[in-house]
């Protein structure tokens, strides 16, 4: 890993669930190697985002946003991008409904509770939640329209009203 760390520039990593009763029954899988993997790239300073399905009825519940939130805050940093992203009902999952953006908007709400300083919202085409908002002075610094830039107005990497270091990849 140390090897494929010195390589990357950035990594997405799909958190499916805080809990290991969804990792065991619905990926067959361990949430414990996916944490650690979280820990050894914030060590290794490289630049990941963390994005987080939510699922109606398996792993769509503020607690549980509240917990990725607590766990990214105090074992990574509040400047660790997490997007939570709409579900759609297709392939072996098609007896559930999509995810309501209340559902959506109220796990980033929790998220910003809890201290994290960019949360986004996803597969939600005109959610406000899909912006990047300075946290200093919460202005709107990257507009998305539809996963699309159409506006960025990061100056060298800070808040060009505030001038708050905005993380990131700005180069």
């Amino acid at each position: 890993m140390s090897d494929l760390c010195q390589a990357l520039t950035a990594v997405k990593i799909d958190l499916k669930s805080m809990t290991e009763r969804f990792y065991r029954e619905q990926c067959v899988g361990k949430l414990a190697p996916v944490l650690d993997t979280l820990r050894l790239l914030h060590q290794r300073q490289v630049w990941f985002e963390i994005v987080m399905l939510l699922i109606p009825g398996l792993n769509d519940t503020q607690a549980e946003a509240r917990d990725l939130a607590r766990f990214v805050k105090s074992e990574l940093s509040p400047e660790v991008p997490v997007h939570f992203t709409r579900f759609h009902p297709s392939y072996r999952m098609q007896n559930l409904p999509s995810t309501p953006v209340a559902t959506l908007t109220r796990a980033r709400d929790a998220a910003l509770e809890e201290g994290l300083h960019y949360v986004y919202v996803g597969n939600v085409p005109g959610h406000p939640g899909a912006h990047t908002t300075c946290p200093s002075c919460h202005k709107i610094l990257v507009r998305r329209v539809n996963m699309v830039t159409v506006e960025n107005r990061i100056v060298a990497g800070s808040c060009p009203d505030c001038k708050t270091k905005i993380a990131g990849l700005w180069t």
